[in-house]
């Protein structure tokens, strides 16, 4: 890990063992200090998408994390994943996520705050599961101060983490179609419809409603479609079978 250059050093690091947190360093993804985020998902937050320098809890619905890598790899930004190997990559990849950007360490070993910690020198957004653990309080400010002295991004998700700025929460509230009339509940599957909710240290809690859908062979987010309940709870029950 200590072979990743630093944000800045004008080095790409092409060929590190998986295991040594594989990563590329580039541009950062703004200018501004502001990460991007999947459309519809920045009317949530005060500043337009996820500040540098600040941790944020992401629970519920794992299309949110994958948006979050398309979004910023897609802008220019490097995104490593800790702890999470079960995280969709094609799925990032059909959102527009750049996969050249995007490093992954599945199994971090007995630490993985401390291998996310490492890797805020090197890349704008890192993502961190925590595999339902709670990080103690004086080392999550420690954590926090490392991530706003590089410029980095922590997400953390799966696990309790004191201290964060932002906490975005998705539920899927349905599915797109199954069919409807003497059709209802049979199909394939076209849509996925979230409901996210943001809250914050600076600003009251905010809720919008997402589709992700297929369009021209790309995955996008859009603003959701009115579904009927009737519809929604058939779609439910065949997605459980």
């Amino acid at each position: 890990m200590a072979s990743i250059p630093a944000r800045g050093d004008g080095q790409v690091v092409s060929s590190i063992p998986v295991e040594a947190a594989v990563g590329v360093t580039g541009d950062r993804a703004d200018k501004a200090g502001i990460l991007p985020v999947p459309a519809g998902i920045a009317e949530l937050l005060p500043q337009g998408g996820l500040v540098r320098g600040t941790v944020v809890s992401v629970s519920g619905a794992a299309s949110l994390l994958v948006g979050l890598v398309a979004s910023v790899t897609a802008s220019g930004g490097n995104v490593a994943v800790v702890g999470k190997p079960q995280l969709g990559v094609l799925a990032a990849y059909e959102m527009g996520a750049q996969l050249e950007r995007l490093a992954f360490v599945p199994d971090p070993g007995p630490d993985p705050v401390e291998v996310a910690a490492v890797l805020l020198d090197g890349m704008d957004l890192v993502i961190l599961g925590l595999a339902g653990a709670s990080v103690p309080p004086s080392r999550a400010r420690a954590v926090v101060a490392r991530a706003r002295s590089k410029g980095s991004t922590l997400v953390v998700t799966d696990g309790h983490w004191d201290g964060v700025e932002v906490r975005l929460e998705a539920q899927v509230n349905g599915y797109g179609g199954f069919g409807c009339g003497r059709a209802l509940g049979r199909g394939r599957l076209e849509s996925l419809s979230l409901a996210v909710r943001a809250r914050g240290r600076s600003f009251q809690p905010r809720t919008t409603r997402l589709d992700i859908c297929s369009a021209a062979g790309r995955v996008e987010w859009k603003p959701a479609l009115e579904v009927g309940a009737a519809q929604v709870v058939a779609a439910a029950q065949v997605v459980a079978l």
